[in-house]
């Protein structure tokens, strides 16, 4: 059940946007140049980024949502499930296992973050850039997991999956879907 009385029952991010418009074209175009823009990290590890951290958050609709665009993007979804339950046991490519640790710190634990954390990121091959993104693609996905849950918009994209407007799509459709749903709104 939403916790804003003016939303539906089920409630989507739209539903939520539609209501209180203000500032969401930044926000999606924001989220565009995080997720979509160039970067040293594929989208696909963006997403799964966004996708990991919605799952520590427990915050079901962004972890719906995200897991389905990793997937389109070429990121496996039941790793997805596998990285949530047990990190250190989950079949993580070498390469992103110290780049996740380090997300799943900052996530819980930013106080406790040292030069070994990061210094485990760059020993695996991934350089400042790529460091820097996976923070912001962490902090976005905070912020935007505290505005989903503090409104409590609750749809499951598990019990509708075909509402997602990444199903049956294709990667090129995507590249700049969060611009293109802010529209919607103005």
């Amino acid at each position: 059940m939403s916790l804003l009385p003016s939303m539906p029952e089920t409630a989507h991010l739209a539903d939520l946007f539609e209501r209180f418009p203000d500032h969401v074209a930044p926000l999606m175009l924001y989220t565009d140049g995080i997720l979509r823009g160039d970067g040293e990290l594929s989208v696909a590890e963006r997403e799964m980024i966004a996708t990991y951290t919605s799952g520590l958050n427990a915050c079901t609709f962004c972890y719906g949502s995200h897991k389905i665009y990793a997937a389109l993007f070429g990121f496996d979804a039941d790793l997805m499930d596998a990285m949530i339950a047990d990190l250190d046991r989950a079949p993580v490519p070498d390469k992103l296992r110290p780049l996740m640790a380090y997300v799943r710190k900052l996530n819980t634990l930013p106080s406790k973050l040292t030069e070994q954390d990061s210094q485990a990121v760059f020993d695996a091959g991934w350089g400042e850039k790529a460091l820097v993104e996976a923070v912001q693609v962490n902090a976005l996905f905070n912020m935007m997991n505290r505005i989903i849950e503090g409104t409590g918009v609750n749809f499951d994209y598990d019990d509708d999956p075909a509402r997602h407007p990444a199903v049956n799509s294709t990667p090129d459709k995507h590249r700049h879907s969060y611009a293109a749903f802010a529209k919607r709104f103005a």
